[in-house]
């Protein structure tokens, strides 16, 4: 008999040899049947892989994104098989699940090319195939033996991989004629597969490098229900039109130059007022909690990073050393700003007294995406964080990181995200190669967040092998409007680089003690943070923030100089206004500042150049009324303080 601690905390014994359907379906009939896949130890398994030992165990369902990732891995093998019917000879690379997804990369035979003409009659063939509800069936196989099979099919990237590979951790998963080299785990029969769609067709690069193979990469999505695609469809069909490229150009907010760089986005003016506005909320949130400002330079000599880890971590993946005329001096792009304020703090002694010191920097940092990976404002290769970094004792890291946490959820309250989850993101339990620093220091870094999120009582999820390379972290995965999940504010806690960079203070005992460094970034980058917020909004911004309060729009040229004299007035209450004197029928001028998201169109005509007044049209809702200047100008600044004082 083994012992299996059931989610809710329970122990029940089974036999040795039980499955996780067998589990489920001890708790109810049920969950057996919307169980996708099992949490065995903090592993994801099959449903129908035995368990041999003592396990606490996790059931996840379409629901879990555990459940999702089985379900459209599974799909993405299916896909697989269908594309080998039709395609005979065709090479097989990688097929994960993604966020909303899946994908398999492939070589087709020569002369053969898939388009999305090809789609439907892919569709069509996975879901009959699905009916079919062939077995996912797991064989763990030796090397040897995973190089042999591999090399009959003449599958190249296969074996290239096997040859990375450990013997005793390798295994291959089979379903109708397709099999692939796998660890799983994946569905119990392709029949839990409802409904798919084949999503887009890209070329991506054999393994990221851009010196090797370019292949075909197959995109897709699939759901246990058709309604869920059909929900989707529609999400999908709203999401083109929040597309922060679309509403960023539509709204003059920022644009991409070729000749300046692929990446490296140029904030248009109206685009840097709203960043400014953005910025400037932060800064009165942050002198309010004690931070100072710091401004560091966009390079850094190699030996900085050397010093911090980042060069060892991330070195081949930043852009490459900036050699001078000086014998031997090399400089990097920074892709961090944490070295840079580390060097700021040892600037002078400090006593247990100073701390703790907070620095902040809107600091612009630079990291080589490839190019396949660029997306808009949230896939970039310069971008700015709203970065800042806590020196304090050991004693005060649990109320310093409270502190972070209650700055954070001002923000999102203040912006209207109220679906998010705190994630804590702990060090990968087996590999710790990936991390720096002792298991004690490892060990008090994510004790003190867990401690905090605890006392804070936010809704939280426990990620392991998410952690930053120095230290664990607190992410804040933030839905949209349209229930998509994003990654924004980040805090991190770090024992390691005051290590490093032997960083220290003296305690109430006059002997020299390192302080802990927190690492905090609540927007989490300026670029990526916009382009959420221009989704999420679908560009209509809080009325404090938007670039462009009212325009006034003239009913003729005759009332251009009354419409002048209102802009002034409203100016002098500090509302944002412009003028549209276009020589344009009044319909047209507001039907195109609609479509500018500008949340008060003021008409000015004869009744109001009489009466001093504005006919007032709230955008996307119609008309207001007519108002004195000063009435609207107090109202518009209501609305702000409203809004700022959430």
């Amino acid at each position: 008999m083994i012992k299996i601690t059931l989610p809710n905390g329970s122990v029940k014994e089974f036999n040795d040899g039980v499955t996780g359907y067998e589990i489920a379906r001890s708790i109810s009939n049920r969950l057996a049947r919307e169980a996708l896949s099992i949490g065995v130890n903090g592993e994801n398994w099959d449903l129908y892989r035995i368990i041999t030992e003592d396990a606490k165990i996790e059931i996840y369902k379409w629901e879990n994104p555990e459940g999702k990732h089985s379900f459209w891995h599974s799909s993405a093998h299916l896909t697989a098989e269908v594309l080998q019917q039709f395609y005979p000879g065709i090479k097989f690379g990688i097929g994960p699940a993604i966020e909303n997804g899946f994908y398999y990369d492939v070589e087709l035979p020569d002369g053969k090319s898939i388009s999305e003409n090809d789609f439907k009659k892919i569709e069509q063939k996975i879901i009959e195939l699905a009916r079919q509800k062939n077995q996912y069936l797991r064989q763990e196989i030796n090397k040897d033996d995973a190089l042999k099979f591999f090399s009959q099919k003449n599958e190249n990237y296969k074996i290239e991989l096997i040859n990375e590979l450990e013997d005793g951790n390798i295994s291959l998963y089979k379903q109708g004629n397709f099999t692939d080299l796998c660890r799983g785990p994946h569905l119990p029969n392709t029949g839990y597969i409802k409904a798919v769609k084949l999503t887009n067709i890209a070329g991506a690069y054999w393994r990221g490098d851009e010196n090797r193979k370019q292949l075909t990469r197959v995109y897709g999505i699939t759901f246990p229900k058709k309604k869920m695609l059909n929900e989707y469809i529609v999400m999908i069909e709203e999401a083109k039109k929040r597309d922060h490229r679309k509403i960023g150009k539509e709204l003059e907010l920022f644009t991409f130059s070729q000749k300046v760089g692929l990446g490296l986005p140029l904030w248009l003016p109206k685009g840097a007022l709203l960043r400014e506005r953005l910025e400037q909320f932060l800064k009165k949130v942050q002198i309010k909690h004690g931070y100072e400002p710091v401004i560091t330079p966009h390079i850094g000599l190699k030996e900085l990073w050397v010093t911090s880890g980042h060069y060892e971590k991330y070195g081949k993946d930043s852009f490459q050393p900036i050699k001078t005329p000086a014998e031997g001096e090399e400089f990097l792009l920074k892709p961090m700003n944490c070295p840079h304020h580390c060097e700021i703090y040892k600037n002078k002694p400090h006593s247990y007294k100073d701390l703790p010191i907070r620095y902040a920097e809107f600091g612009t940092v630079y990291r080589y995406e490839q190019s396949g990976e660029l997306h808009g404002l949230t896939r970039v290769r310069g971008f700015t964080q709203d970065d800042a970094h806590i020196f304090c004792r050991p004693d005060q890291l649990k109320t310093e990181f409270i502190k972070v946490i209650d700055i954070v959820l001002y923000i999102f309250k203040t912006l209207d995200f109220k679906d998010f989850v705190a994630q804590v993101s702990l060090r990968d339990k087996d590999d710790k190669t990936k991390y720096i620093g002792s298991d004690e220091n490892w060990e008090k870094a994510e004790n003190a967040i867990l401690n905090a999120v605890k006392e804070k009582e936010i809704k939280t999820t426990i990620k392991y092998g998410e952690a930053a390379f120095y230290g664990p972290k607190l992410d804040f995965m933030v839905k949209d409007a349209l229930g998509r999940e994003w990654q924004l504010g980040t805090i991190q806690v770090d024992y390691n680089l005051p290590d490093r960079f032997e960083l220290e203070y003296t305690g109430s005992d006059d002997k020299k003690h390192r302080p802990v460094m927190i690492h905090r970034a609540p927007f989490g980058s300026m670029e990526r943070f916009i382009a959420v917020l221009i989704e999420h909004t679908s560009g209509k911004f809080p009325l404090w923030l938007t670039p462009e309060q009212a325009v006034i729009l003239p009913i003729s040229r005759k009332y251009n100089d009354y419409a002048k004299k209102v802009s002034n007035q409203l100016n002098n209450y500090n509302v944002r206004c412009i003028i549209d004197d276009r020589n344009e029928k009044v319909g047209r001028k507001i039907r195109d500042n609609e479509l500018k998201r500008i949340p008060f169109l003021l008409i000015v005509g004869e009744k109001e150049f009489e009466s001093n007044t504005v006919a007032v049209r709230l955008q996307g809702i119609g008309n207001k009324g007519v108002m004195k200047i000063d009435e609207l100008a107090k109202y518009i600044n209501e609305k702000v303080n409203k809004e700022l004082s959430k």
